[in-house]
C-alpha cells in the first residue's frame, strides 16, 4: 500500500508534519459528513465561477495535498467511461495516479512547504477539479451527445493536459526537497503529454459518418437500419436499459443546453432511431425522461414493468431466470441462445452457463394479474409483417422450399417474399437464415432472371443487417457473385448489390475479401455512371472499405478521385458532404494526398468554404487543414484563392467543428509565415 493510502498510525514512523496531516484528515471527514463532498464542492467554485478563490481562507499545503490525493481517488473510482472519450480519460487518470508519489513525499516533507510551492499545489488541485468536472461528464453524460461533440470534448482534454504541464513545471521541486526519482517521473510525463498530438484513427471518421448518415432527413431506406444498430453497438445504447438511460441523460443535457437548440433536437431524432429499432416507445424525454415502473397499455390497464419480457416487451407467460439473475420469456431468451449469442441481452455480461430455471413465483404473480385483470395477449404465434399478418414457422420453410424449386415463377415469388418479410422484422432475418435461405439466395444470383437477381440480392442486403447472417453470408462466398450483379446486373439490382457490400463490409474480415474480389473498381464505376442513389450507396460503401488503409491506395488506383470531383462541382447531386467526407479520408494516406492535393482541388475547397452551406464550410475546412498539415504550400495556394477573410469568418461564426478546424487553419498559416 502507498503511504499516500495509510492512516498516520499505520506508518512506521509518523512525522510532525503527518501528525498535523492526519489532524487535518479528520477534520476533513466531519466536515464532509456535515457538508458533503468539499473538494467536488470547493472545486467547482474553483473552477466554474472565476477561476480564483477570493473568499475562501488561505489553503496550506497539507489540505491541498490531501484534496488533491481525494480528487485522485475520486476519478480512480469512476470506473468505465463513455467509448468515444474512453481511451483519453484513462489516459487522464493514469497520469493523475503516477503523481501519487509526488504527494507522497510532499506529505512527509519535514519541513514547511514554501509559500511558492503551496501556490503551484493550489494551481495544480484547480487542475485536477477542471479534470474531475471533464470525467464525471465522460462518466455520466448522455453518449449521443459525446458522439456528437467528441472534438470539443478533444479540445477540452487537450486544456486540461496544458493547464497540468503548466501547473506541474511551476513547482519548486529543489525546494520542497523532491527526490531526483520522482521528480524525473513527473518531468517525463510532461514531456509525453506535450508531444502527445490529438489521435486521429478511422473509427472516429467511421463514428462520423455514421451519425451523418442517421441524421439525414432522406434516403430512408432500409439500408440505413444496418447502419443505426451499428451505431447504436458502438455507443453502447443496443439494450432497453441503457437507452432508459441516455433517455435520461439527454433530458439533463436539455436542461442545460435548451430544448430547442439545433444539437438537442439532433441528439432526440437519433434517440428515438435507436429505440424504433429496439423495439421501444417513443416518449417525449423533456416531459417524462424517466421510464416509469408501471407501463400503461391502451383502456386504460396497468402493466407491471416487472411482468414485460426485456426482448419483446410483451407479458411474459413462462419467464425464466439465466445465469445473469436476468428473467426473459423461455421462447425468446432461447432464440438467442440459438443464434449463438452467449452474454445476456439487458446486462450484455458472458454467461457461465445456458441454463435455464423457471421462474415459478413471477409466474404466478403474472397468472393472479391476467386472472384479476382479464387480460389477454396479443396472438404471437407467427411474426409480425410489415402489412400485419402474421409469418409462422411453416410458413418460412416452405418459402425456403420454393427457391429451389424448378419454376421460375415460384422462385421469384418466393425471393420476393423473402425480401419483403425480412426488411422490417429482425426476427425473421434469424429464422430464414437457420431454415437454410441463404445458400439458396446465393444461388439464384447467378440466374440470369433479372427480378430473381433483384429480389435474392436485395433478400441478402436485409439478411446482412443481423452479424451473424453477415459471417454465413460470406461464408456461402457469396461476396464475389454480389460484385459480379454489382457489375452486370440491372441498374436496382446494382444499387441494392452496393448497399449489401457496405452492410457485409462492416465485419472487418470482409473489408479484405470485398477488396481482394475486385469489389472497389466496381463500386467506383457504379460512382461515375449510378443513379443519385447508386452514387450514394457506393460512396457510402467505399467509405467503409477504406477504413482498411490498404483499401484507400486501390480506391485511389481505381480512380476514385475525378467521379468524386464531380460530386463536389454538381450541385444538384447534393452530395457534397458525401464526397467531402470521402476525401478527408483518403488524404490520411500519402498517396491519397498527392492525387487529391492539386491546384484545381484547392480552388474546388476554397470555393465551398465561401459558398456553402455550414456543414458544406465545416467539411471542407476539415479537408483543407488535413492538406495543409502536411505540406504548408497548399496553406499558400489557398490564400492565393482568397481563403483568409472567410476563415475568419467561419471561425466566429461557424459550426462549433468548423470553428475549430479554421482556427486550426490560421494557426498553420501563422506558424507558416503565411498570413496576408
Amino acid at each position: 500500500m502507498s503511504p499516500l493510502l495509510q492512516t498516520p498510525e499505520e506508518s512506521t514512523a509518523p512525522s510532525r508534519s503527518g501528525r498535523k496531516l492526519a489532524r487535518t484528515t479528520m477534520g476533513l471527514e466531519r466536515d464532509k459528513k456535515r457538508h458533503g463532498d468539499v473538494e467536488d464542492r470547493r472545486g467547482d467554485t474553483l473552477v466554474d465561477e472565476i477561476g480564483i478563490v477570493t473568499t475562501a481562507p488561505a489553503p496550506n499545503g497539507v489540505d491541498l495535498v490531501q484534496e488533491s490525493v481525494s480528487l485522485i481517488e475520486y476519478v480512480a473510482r469512476l470506473g468505465d467511461f463513455r467509448s468515444t472519450q474512453r481511451q483519453e480519460c484513462y489516459s487522464l487518470v493514469r497520469r493523475m495516479k503516477s503523481l501519487l508519489p509526488l504527494f507522497d513525499e510532499i506529505r512527509f516533507l519535514g519541513s514547511a512547504i514554501p509559500p511558492n510551492g503551496i501556490a503551484s499545489l493550489s494551481k495544480l488541485k484547480k487542475v485536477f477539479c477542471l479534470a474531475k468536472k471533464l470525467l464525471k461528464t465522460c462518466n455520466e453524460g448522455s453518449k449521443i451527445y459525446l458522439a456528437l461533440e467528441s472534438e470539443a470534448m478533444m479540445v477540452k482534454f487537450h486544456a486540461v493536459h496544458e493547464k497540468l504541464c503548466q501547473a506541474l513545471d511551476e513547482l519548486p521541486f529543489d525546494e520542497i526537497e523532491v527526490s531526483v526519482e520522482v521528480r524525473e517521473q513527473v518531468e517525463l510525463m510532461v514531456t509525453q503529454l506535450r508531444r502527445g498530438k490529438r489521435r486521429k484513427d478511422t473509427q472516429d471518421m467511421e463514428l462520423a459518418v455514421d451519425l451523418m448518415a442517421v441524421s439525414s432527413k432522406t434516403d430512408e431506406r432500409n439500408a440505413d437500419i444496418a447502419i443505426i444498430e451499428r451505431l447504436a453497438k458502438k455507443l453502447d445504447l443496443n439494450t432497453v436499459e441503457n437507452l432508459k438511460k441516455e433517455t435520461i441523460a439527454i433530458s439533463n443535457v436539455a436542461k442545460e443546453r435548451g430544448q430547442t437548440s439545433e444539437c438537442i433536437e439532433q441528439i432526440v431524432e437519433i434517440l428515438n432511431k435507436f429505440k424504433q429499432v429496439f423495439g421501444m416507445e417513443v416518449i417525449d424525454v423533456f416531459e417524462d425522461p424517466v421510464k416509469p415502473k408501471l407501463l400503461l397499455k391502451p383502456g386504460s390497464l396497468v402493466i407491471p414493468h416487472e411482468f414485460l419480457c426485456p426482448i419483446t416487451l410483451e407479458v411474459m407467460r413462462d419467464p425464466v431466470i439465466i445465469a445473469s439473475g436476468q428473467t426473459f420469456e423461455r421462447e425468446s431468451i432461447q432464440k438467442w441462445f440459438d443464434s449463438n449469442h452467449r452474454t445476456c441481452p439487458k446486462t450484455r455480461e458472458r454467461l457461465g452457463h445456458l441454463s435455464l430455471a423457471p421462474n415459478h413465483a413471477l409466474k404466478n404473480l403474472i397468472t393472479q394479474w391476467r386472472e384479476t385483470n382479464n387480460y389477454k395477449s396479443p396472438n404471437t404465434e407467427g411474426l409480425a409483417s410489415p402489412q400485419g399478418s402474421s409469418i409462422k414457422q411453416e410458413e418460412i420453410s416452405s418459402l425456403v422450399e420454393e427457391l429451389s424449386s424448378c419454376q421460375l415463377k415460384v422462385q421469384r415469388r418466393a425471393a420476393k417474399d423473402i425480401r419483403m418479410l425480412s426488411k422490417e422484422n429482425a426476427e425473421s432475418r434469424i429464422l430464414f437464415a437457420e431454415n437454410g435461405a441463404i445458400p439458396a439466395l446465393v444461388q439464384l444470383l447467378t440466374y440470369p432472371d433479372s427480378k430473381i437477381q433483384e429480389h435474392a440480392v436485395t433478400a441478402l442486403l436485409n439478411l446482412s443487417i443481423n452479424d451473424t447472417n453477415k459471417k454465413l453470408i460470406a461464408n456461402e462466398q457469396a461476396i464475389p457473385t454480389i460484385i459480379d450483379v454489382l457489375r452486370n446486373g440491372r441498374m436496382e439490382s446494382r444499387e441494392n448489390s452496393a448497399a449489401a457490400l457496405f452492410s457485409l463490409s462492416m465485419l472487418d474480415e470482409n473489408k479484405v475479401t470485398i477488396a481482394l474480389s475486385d469489389g472497389i473498381p466496381a463500386l467506383v464505376e457504379l460512382l461515375e455512371q449510378g443513379t443519385v442513389r447508386g452514387k450514394k450507396d457506393a460512396v457510402t460503401a467505399l467509405f467503409n472499405l477504406c477504413l482498411n488503409q490498404a483499401n484507400k491506395a486501390r480506391a485511389i488506383d481505381a480512380g476514385i478521385v475525378p467521379p468524386l470531383l464531380l460530386l463536389l462541382k454538381d450541385k444538384k447531386l447534393n452530395m457534397v458532404d458525401e464526397a467531402l467526407s470521402m476525401f478527408l479520408l483518403l488524404v490520411t494516406h500519402p498517396q491519397g494526398r498527392y492525387e487529391i492535393g492539386q491546384l484545381s482541388f484547392i480552388g474546388t475547397l476554397v470555393d465551398i468554404i465561401k459558398k456553402g452551406t455550414p456543414k458544406n464550410k465545416e467539411c471542407a475546412a476539415s479537408v483543407l487543414l488535413e492538406l495543409s498539415s502536411n505540406n504548408s504550400s497548399h496553406i499558400l495556394a489557398a490564400l492565393q484563392f482568397g481563403v483568409y477573410e472567410h476563415l475568419v469568418d467561419i471561425s466566429e461564426t461557424g459550426t462549433n467543428r468548423a470553428q475549430r478546424k479554421a482556427r486550426g487553419l490560421l494557426q498553420v498559416m501563422k506558424t507558416s509565415d503565411q498570413l496576408p
